[in-house]
């Protein structure tokens, strides 16, 4: 049984990455964030590598694979993000992870710090048994959506950026007659407000 994470983010290039926290960060302290939260949630899923055997994908926007390997590292596979909105975004790396083979694919962003490779671990093993899982962010939001089968009705006609994109997900889904499965409800870091998630964080890890 084969297994995916693949992971959204985009290269830290000043002015065109988290461009809601610019007016209190600026473009380059934006930036830095974008690098920070990317960088520390690959140190979890490798975590999670050394716990089971699961394939990494990074889907990025921005840059381009020369410039992603050259900062997170050429051991690691790339995919640049097809056009068009978050939902279909996703449908494309599900679609693509289901036809290489794999059985279980999540998706997750860097935009919650509280991600780890427990939260991961589960996840997968949720899986097992349910056709959709996901991770249910504080905002009304998703910070984690996995699926052991291909829903492409779930990624159609969601408010995406809402606080309606839970419920709106779940609704597709109890309509559909999916089984699925919430984790734990945590805080995304949008925008600037949400910045004292990760300046939290940080001192935690001093």
């Amino acid at each position: 049984m084969t297994e995916t994470l693949i992971v959204f983010t985009r290269y830290p290039e000043p002015g065109k990455t988290k461009t809601r926290m610019i007016p209190a960060l600026g473009e380059e302290g934006a930036a830095i964030l974008q690098r920070q939260l990317t960088e520390h949630t690959l140190k979890q899923v490798k975590k999670l590598q050394s716990m089971r055997s699961v394939f990494l994908e990074f889907h990025f926007a921005g840059g381009n694979q020369q410039l992603m390997r050259e900062w997170l590292g050429k051991n690691l596979t790339y995919y640049p993000q097809p056009k068009g909105d978050l939902g279909q975004r996703m449908y494309s790396a599900f679609a693509r992870a289901f036809a290489a083979g794999s059985d279980r694919v999540v998706i997750i962003g860097i935009d919650c710090p509280d991600i780890d490779e427990f939260l991961l671990d589960r996840a997968f093993d949720l899986l097992k048994q349910k056709e959709l899982v996901l991770g249910s962010a504080e905002d009304g939001g998703y910070y984690l959506i996995g699926l052991s089968c291909l829903i492409a009705q779930l990624f159609k006609d969601i408010s995406w950026g809402s606080d309606r994109v839970l419920t709106q997900t779940t609704n597709i889904a109890n309509k559909l007659g999916f089984n699925f499965d919430y984790l734990t409800t945590l805080n995304d870091i949008d925008r600037p407000e949400d910045l004292y998630i990760w300046e939290k964080y940080q001192k935690r890890l001093k």
